[in-house]
């Protein structure tokens, strides 16, 4: 059964898009599914049930707002725990650290920013509005990598543009298999979470240093 939290406060008068959106990334992180309707929604909203429509032709809409939310969120979050940070190997630790951190604490949101649910419908590509989160999340780790390069932290020439993406694509990938094997409880019994955390952004870390071989 779920749980119902006390009926919220009405919206603001031209705040409706927002409060939806609010109310839908709320109900996905205290319900950690997404299966509610957009009439829930509404209801939790404090609005009537056809207001949804108003800004949202199907519930896929909203959900793909409620994914940009969630990048935005990784974002800012990123951004905040290397804002005092000038050494690339130190803030790439805490940029990596953070984006297990936050995928740790709300996965039914991880889940719904990366995987197909918002693809399964309409082809493969994802919502351009999530594209473009997603890829200000990812700039952050690009930059941090880029400018690791350019201090000589990083085995790589910074000129390369090339060289760089491909390093952040391979940093990328590798924290995301690792949030998601943590979220699914894949990891092991006999597999310490915090400390595998910890082992692997270092054997990341390790192979920035030391290059992650020949580019062609």
């Amino acid at each position: 059964m779920r749980r119902r939290t006390a009926e919220p406060a009405p919206y603001h008068h031209g705040d409706l898009r927002r409060a939806l959106i609010a109310a839908a990334l709320a109900l996905v992180t205290e319900e950690q599914d997404w299966t509610f309707s957009l009439r829930e929604v509404a209801r939790s909203a404090g609005v009537s049930p056809s207001a949804p429509y108003n800004h949202f032709t199907e519930k896929r809409d909203l959900l793909a707002e409620v994914a940009v939310a969630g990048f935005h969120r990784l974002r800012d979050g990123l951004a905040s725990a290397v804002a005092d940070l000038h050494a690339a190997p130190e803030a790439f630790v805490a940029c990596v650290s953070t984006y297990v951190r936050l995928g740790m604490e709300n996965p039914a949101l991880y889940r719904l920013m990366f995987g197909p649910e918002l693809t399964a419908s309409k082809g493969a590509e994802r919502p351009p509005q999530m594209q473009v989160a997603g890829n200000e999340a990812k700039a952050i780790l690009a930059q941090i990598i880029r400018e690791g390069a350019r201090s000589g932290d990083f085995a790589m020439s910074v000129e390369d543009e090339r060289h760089v993406a491909i390093a952040t694509f391979i940093a990328w990938s590798a924290v995301h298999g690792l949030t998601m094997l943590i979220i699914d409880n894949l990891t092991g019994k006999n597999v310490p979470v915090q400390r595998a955390i910890e082992l692997a952004i270092q054997t990341q870390l390790d192979g920035l240093r030391h290059g992650i071989g020949a580019i062609s």
